[in-house]
């Protein structure tokens, strides 16, 4: 039913994606689905990478574990980077999904208690063409 799923990852904040990364590698290993993890990063240093290329490493050495730790036969990490990832997120992502061909996005709803930011997941599912799965986390 699935081919290709992809997970939007934030590296600064994986620990409060764990439910959305094993939602998707448990659905990934029933419909034996390539997963695709997506991080979109800025130009400047920030406090995960002093570089894109450094971000670009990073994201792929979680690929590569997330496909050990969990099993996943087929894992693909994705970059994107953007001038103003904060105000080009939900974009960035949509892009992404397209360019992948994904059929299923899993993601993580906003991080618990930060109210202020926006959900990009529900952006996300309105503009997608392929479904949208978000994942809340279950820590209050």
């Amino acid at each position: 039913m699935f081919r290709k799923i992809m997970i939007p990852v934030d590296l600064g904040h994986v620990e409060a994606l764990e439910r959305a990364l094993q939602v998707g590698a448990d659905l990934a290993g029933h419909y034996g689905a390539e997963v695709h993890y997506v991080s979109v990063t800025g130009t400047a240093p920030s406090k995960i990478a002093h570089s894109p290329e450094e971000f670009r490493e990073k994201l792929n050495r979680f690929a590569a574990a997330e496909a050990e730790a969990r099993s996943i036969a087929s894992t693909h990490a994705h970059t994107v980077i953007s001038h103003d990832p904060s105000v080009d997120m939900d974009h960035q992502l949509c892009e992404a999904m397209d360019e992948i061909g994904a059929d299923l996005v899993v993601m993580g709803s906003h991080i618990p208690h930060w109210y202020e930011f926006g959900s990009h997941g529900g952006k996300l599912a309105a503009h997608a063409h392929c479904s949208v799965m978000i994942v809340r986390d279950d820590t209050r």
